[in-house]
């Protein structure tokens, strides 16, 4: 593939995110500033788009073995409950996203301890201000996408070293060692992610999966299709997806068999009764779309096997834009709309 159009050395950076991953642990090593374990009453983490999905794995891989509750929250307002209890993740690889400076700011006055992972920008002269400790991303890296390890890892990092996610160094050294056997084999010619790439060809993902991992994983996996393939997708989650959108299957099956391809990530934290459902979902839809397809994360631990998954999802949203041409880096659309933004 040495002809393919790429601008910003996407294919390179996402090939290297066990190596990012490692750099993001040596990063947020021996932070000055963090809250006492025992002040904290809850975590809620700030951040839109390539930086948000930050909050989505730290809610799927640590949330469920916190004492605390974890709130993502991708919007300009905090929920009311923010004050000196909270713990909150500032997250934006620019530093001057707007929804998460606003958040922030307001998270600060409230009293929060704030925690900045940014490259620098508003973000990072705010933090400073604060006092709060920061974790830089490196401003080497094309896209905020791009730099999931050096966004999301340093959360993770951070809680172990307050004490809410014991054993975050060992999940991590995991997932790593997951990411550099899965990317060894999608480098390579004519790979899994290649050939699942080429069966979708140019209809348009519908991604399941389930649970919080599946959550996260199926929602990357759609939102890296939009913006490295420059192509819709769309995704949901079992068990919610059989109590309403299995409903609207059949009615225009001659025109969804033309268009969707279902692609299913499975996991090992799948509950009995959902493992159920998706083959029950596959007798309701097999004759009503494209093809329906299935990626199976690998790895020990959920860290390990959400990243696995992202990993896959990201290599194969690069093939949708090598087969049609695309360079997958620049985002024109996304630049277009936050300069209209700030023209008012």
């Amino acid at each position: 593939m040495a002809d393919r159009l790429d601008s910003q050395d996407m294919w390179g950076v996402t090939a290297a995110l066990p190596e990012q991953i490692e750099a993001a642990v040596r990063a947020s090593a021996g932070l000055d500033g963090l809250p006492r374990r025992e002040g904290i009453e809850n975590v809620v983490v700030l951040g839109m788009g390539g930086s948000g999905i930050a909050g989505d794995i730290l809610l799927a891989a640590a949330g469920p073995f916190m004492a605390v509750p974890v709130v993502v929250v991708k919007s300009y307002t905090l929920p009311a409950f923010v004050g000196e209890g909270s713990l909150v993740f500032a997250i934006s690889f620019s530093g001057n996203t707007e929804e998460t400076i606003e958040a922030a700011s307001e998270a600060a006055v409230q009293g929060a301890r704030v925690v900045a992972v940014t490259s620098g920008g508003e973000l990072g002269k705010l933090a400073a201000g604060w006092g709060a400790p920061t974790v830089p991303v490196p401003d080497t890296i094309p896209q905020p996408r791009a730099a999931l390890g050096a966004m999301a890892i340093p959360p993770l990092a951070v809680l172990e070293q307050v004490g809410l996610f014991t054993g975050a160094s060992q999940w991590i050294g995991l997932a790593v060692d997951q990411l550099k056997r899965r990317r060894d084999e999608l480098v390579k010619d004519g790979n899994v992610a290649e050939a699942l790439a080429r069966r979708i060809g140019r209809t348009l993902p519908l991604v399941h999966s389930s649970g919080l991992m599946g959550t996260a994983a199926a929602q990357r996996w759609k939102t890296q299709v939009n913006e490295n393939a420059k192509a819709p997708a769309f995704w949901s989650v079992q068990p919610e997806l059989c109590h309403n959108e299995i409903a609207g299957w059949g009615q225009n099956g001659d025109v969804t068999r033309q268009v969707l391809t279902l692609v299913k990530l499975r996991h090992d934290n799948e509950h009995p009764q959902v493992m159920r459902r998706f083959e029950l979902v596959d007798d309701l839809v097999r004759e009503v779309v494209a093809s329906i397809e299935e990626v199976h994360a690998h790895g020990e631990g959920d860290l390990a096997q959400l990243l696995d998954l992202i990993l896959y999802g990201d290599f194969m949203s690069l093939h949708l834009a090598y087969q049609e041409g695309i360079d997958p880096g620049p985002v024109p659309a996304l630049v277009e709309i936050k300069q209209r933004l700030t023209e008012g």
